[in-house]
């Protein structure tokens, strides 16, 4: 449990400027504590505080990523309300979000997304992508099976930026509404996950979990022995949930 571990923060449309000084708190309460120094922190927000949280802010322990990039395969064009994954290297942007259910929900294909990987590999941005199944596949008893064909489909192209991307299983039934699937059936999932991603891609994966991942839940949810961490929505907003999910974590 206590091996390097992931808390990904996704603000998803939330945070104006001033919001920026939640994620200063937790930078400062992460370098008070040696303890904690196998933990990965990453604060994915929105485009609009992007370039202020990587210019302005003076971290030393939280990444800031992104949410998206665009799938088109040049750096600059005519593509209106799109941000390249060079616009975001230029800013030094290290991570992005890639394949999130609300993305796919509003017509992000694999295709697409699989695009999106490679542009961002490309200039050295590490991808979170997401991948997870929906409430009537999870009734039909075909999670993995929706889950395996999103992995196939978005990386076969991408075979060789596989160390690149941390895999963040995602059950859609679960996100935002505090429902969280049952331990023994996500440590089965993971399981599934990483002897499928062992077996077809040939690399130990890092799979982290998310959905309704809160201080509430943090207890029963660091016992999924497969675990590599947390995409954290909702609860990352505030730097007091975002801070007592780590500390029950590591209590």
């Amino acid at each position: 449990m206590h091996s390097k571990k992931y808390f990904i923060a996704n603000w998803k449309m939330n945070g104006l400027k001033g919001d920026l000084n939640q994620i200063s708190i937790i930078d400062n309460f992460l370098k008070k504590k040696n303890k904690l120094s196998a933990l990965n922190c990453i604060f994915c927000i929105p485009y609009t505080i992007l370039g202020l949280a990587l210019i302005n802010l003076k971290l030393k322990k939280v990444k800031i990523g992104a949410q998206d990039v665009s799938n088109e395969a040049f750096d600059f064009g005519p593509s209106t309300g799109q941000i390249s994954s060079k616009m975001l290297k230029d800013l030094n942007c290290k991570f992005t979000i890639l394949g999130h259910s609300e993305k796919r929900f509003n017509g992000d294909t694999e295709h697409q997304i699989s695009q999106k990987i490679g542009m961002a590999v490309k200039n050295n941005i590490k991808v979170i992508l997401c991948v997870g199944e929906n409430l009537k596949d999870y009734k039909k008893k075909k999670s993995f099976y929706k889950v395996k064909k999103q992995l196939q489909l978005s990386l076969k192209k991408n075979k060789k930026y596989l160390k690149n991307i941390i895999f963040a299983y995602e059950p859609i039934w679960s996100i935002g509404t505090g429902i969280i699937p049952e331990n023994s059936y996500l440590n089965n999932f993971f399981l599934k996950i990483k002897k499928y991603l062992k077996n077809e891609f040939k690399i130990k994966a890092t799979v982290i979990y998310g959905g309704s991942v809160s201080p509430k839940n943090i207890n029963e949810l660091k016992n999924i022995d497969l675990c590599d961490g947390f995409l954290i929505g909702g609860a990352s907003l505030k730097h007091k949930n975002f801070i007592d999910i780590i500390k029950k974590y590591y209590n």
